[in-house]
């Protein structure tokens, strides 16, 4: 090796000795945690992820994910606020539109909901509650009441159309539809979970959604 090369190589290392390590902030090691852990529900199977595994699939001590949540619930919590607000967003936007006649916005709600699940895959398992068995029961209370909240606005998308066709019962009448719209598509994100996401939730959605209008419509 040649004098120049040797003082290349020192120089190289010097100047490797000298970068500083660099780390994330606060705030995005949190929202890398988060990534890491819904990337990791995406995973067939259905094994229940544990704070080692995660800790190890970031290479930190799990004394390290503490430092950010306070529990893993706390971490859940943060997949599930993620879902809220992407959801109902997407809701108060589909209502804003007052162009659609009511049946028409419930139909993009249901849509919406499941292409949101279909590209969410960890999401979905944390939808549809198998993320969270043997976890703290409030969580599941959460996505529980995210499908009440959902159900809601469909019936208030519904509700002026059952009024339109003069039924006698318009309130229970669109709480019925609302009511099977929601059933139909927690049985699609259960399906898709439970197939190991083989089982798209957007297949032959539109044609399904079309039948269902039409017989909660005939029964009113």
């Amino acid at each position: 090796m040649s004098d120049s090369e040797a003082e290349q190589v020192i120089n190289i290392e010097n100047a490797s000795a000298a970068a500083p390590r660099t780390r994330p902030k606060p705030g995005e090691r949190r929202a890398q945690i988060l990534q890491t852990l819904a990337s990791m529900l995406e995973q067939p199977g259905g094994e229940r992820v544990t704070t080692a595994a995660l800790a190890a699939q970031l290479q930190v001590s799990e004394a390290a994910l503490y430092r950010h949540f306070a529990s893993k619930a706390q971490m859940f919590e943060g997949l599930i606020d993620f879902i809220e607000q992407s959801v109902f967003t997407l809701i108060n936007q589909i209502e804003a539109q007052a162009t659609e006649i009511g049946p028409r916005r419930a139909v993009q709600i249901v849509t919406m909901l499941i292409k949101f699940a279909e590209k969410n895959p960890g999401m979905t398992r944390v939808m549809v509650g198998d993320a969270l068995l043997l976890e703290h029961e409030r969580l599941q209370q959460r996505m529980n009441l995210f499908f009440d909240k959902i159900e809601a606005a469909l019936k208030q998308c519904l509700r002026s159309d059952v009024c339109a066709n003069d039924s006698t019962t318009p309130t229970l009448d669109a709480q019925v539809r609302a009511s099977v719209l929601v059933a139909f598509a927690r049985g699609r994100l259960q399906r898709y979970a439970r197939s190991g996401f083989k089982r798209l939730p957007s297949e032959q959605l539109a044609a399904c959604l079309a039948l269902m209008s039409q017989a909660t419509h005939d029964l009113a």
